[in-house]
């Protein structure tokens, strides 16, 4: 049930949107779609739901075109936009809606209103609904037909904590039964925590396809902070081919790339030199993210604009 696309390309007039991106999604994991603003992941997932047509290439669900299926819905769960749905419905009636036209039980509207956290606000008109309740009920008509592939497009936007956690979850879980889960996010801390696999676009071209841990692992070796009255003796005792050591801002620290903090230690304890902190500072994958990216973000902000200060008279 794996989303493939092959040499898919998008171009709007002389502005090209996506550009020859050739990935495969798999089922079973969670699959992480990042890009800075403008990069084409809206483009991208508007594509695979057959929303737009390709320029140029070809994106398939579980071997499919998404409009090839008897029942796209039972295939392919997606939220795209979660101010989509009429604001005059309740959110019960709008699920309804959904599942009469592709022969769904009602009991499972009830279902899936339950699972999102919406049962105590199923009856009330949408257009009163806040930003995240909107997300929920998204999810909740993503999730109607009880699909095999799930496409969720900034699922995080407007939750509170909870929330964000219960998306967490409900996602690993999703991926857990063998579904195939394709979401995209501007929170790297939350794909850090969540996703597994990662597809990252820039300025509409395919600019990695790994594992998170693939890439923050390549992104650069983790660096060690430590404080020694010896900083200088210590220093040089670390020396050495791979090894950079740099001197911080104060005379007692120091920054060691290239050895572990169980090397540092052992060599701190060999020649007597007393360490008052040892910490290792781990790559995240925000920092992976904005190195590869920083030549495909469209628009860099400027220094923060200074405060206005009235001059007496």
């Amino acid at each position: 049930m794996s989303i493939e696309a092959r040499g898919l390309s998008k171009r709007y007039g002389e502005k090209t949107a996506v550009e020859e991106l050739t990935f495969t999604v798999r089922p079973g994991t969670v699959t992480g779609f990042l890009g800075p603003n403008g990069a084409g992941k809206s483009t991208t997932m508007r594509l695979i739901l057959g929303l737009d047509r390709p320029t140029a290439g070809t994106v398939t669900v579980a071997g499919r075109p998404y409009a090839a299926h008897r029942a796209p819905l039972r295939e392919v769960g997606a939220l795209l936009e979660a101010r989509s749905t009429h604001g005059g419905r309740s959110a019960y009636k709008h699920l309804l809606g959904l599942a009469l036209t592709h022969g769904i039980p009602r009991s499972r509207v009830d279902e899936v209103i339950e699972a999102v956290g919406l049962t105590g606000v199923a009856k009330k008109r949408v257009g009163g609904f806040s930003l995240g309740m909107g997300q929920r009920l998204g999810i909740a008509a993503a999730l109607l037909a009880d699909p095999a592939t799930v496409i969720l497009d900034e699922p995080v936007n407007g939750l509170d904590p909870e929330g964000v956690r219960w998306i967490r979850n409900l996602l690993k879980s999703l991926a857990a039964e063998g579904r195939t889960v394709f979401v995209s996010s501007h929170l790297m801390s939350e794909m850090a925590l969540t996703a597994e696999q990662l597809i990252i676009i820039g300025r509409g071209r395919l600019l990695a396809d790994t594992t998170v841990h693939d890439f923050v692992r390549s992104a650069g070796r983790d660096e060690i902070s430590l404080r020694s009255p010896e900083a200088a003796r210590l220093r040089d005792l670390l020396a050495g081919p791979g090894i950079t050591v740099t001197s911080d801002d104060a005379p007692d620290s120091l920054r060691v790339n290239g050895l572990g903090a169980e090397a540092i230690g052992r060599t701190a304890a060999e020649h007597g030199i007393p360490l008052f902190e040892l910490t290792p500072h781990r790559v995240s994958l925000e920092d992976a993210f904005m190195e590869l990216t920083r030549d495909a973000v469209e628009h860099h902000a400027a220094a923060p604009v200074p405060h206005h200060q009235e001059v007496a008279a």
